[in-house]
């Protein structure tokens, strides 16, 4: 288990001068959240993100019964239930892989937690591409030779095993 500190810590934001900030997270320090909480009926609580410099921003509010002017109606069914949601997550591409195996254990360990713990942004699914992707440093695929359609010369390459799996 990795050693994941609870309770919230800002971003610390550092620009690269391409118009946008990123979060800061190294080998001492990387920003969490608080654990949530679901909000009182009535009322919500919004994380917001932006190109200006905010990074998961916590505010919290309440939905108004009317609005005393005209304006943007959203109304809230919440016995209507259309869809299940199972999760929320990232990718493991290559591209990703190269760069986390690149950090220091500790700077790896803080960025895991970042994403997958209760104190980060609770990541609980991945998507691995299979073979190669657009995020891929060169071409491949897991089975060339052509009409082997039994898979018998099919195996895992490098980036998979050694960064991925």
């Amino acid at each position: 288990t990795l050693p994941c500190s609870p309770g919230a810590r800002p971003c610390i934001p550092k620009d690269f001068g391409h118009g946008s900030l990123v979060c800061v997270c190294n080998a001492t320090y990387c920003d969490t959240l608080d654990s949530l909480v679901l909000p009182a009926p009535g009322s919500y609580v919004k994380y917001e993100s932006s190109k200006a410099g905010k990074r998961l921003e916590r505010s919290e509010g309440s939905f108004q019964g009317s609005l005393p002017t005209p304006g943007l109606l959203l109304t809230l069914n919440t016995s209507a239930l259309y869809q299940h949601l199972k999760g929320f997550g990232g990718s493991l591409s290559d591209a990703a892989a190269m760069n986390i195996l690149r950090l220091s254990q500790p700077a790896q360990d803080n960025l895991l937690c970042s994403y997958f713990s209760k104190s980060g942004i609770e990541y609980n699914l991945i998507r691995v591409p299979m073979a190669c992707s657009d995020f891929s440093v060169r071409p491949y695929s897991y089975d060339d030779v052509p009409h082997d359609y039994e898979l018998k010369h099919f195996r895992l390459v490098d980036e998979d095993v050694k960064m991925k799996v």
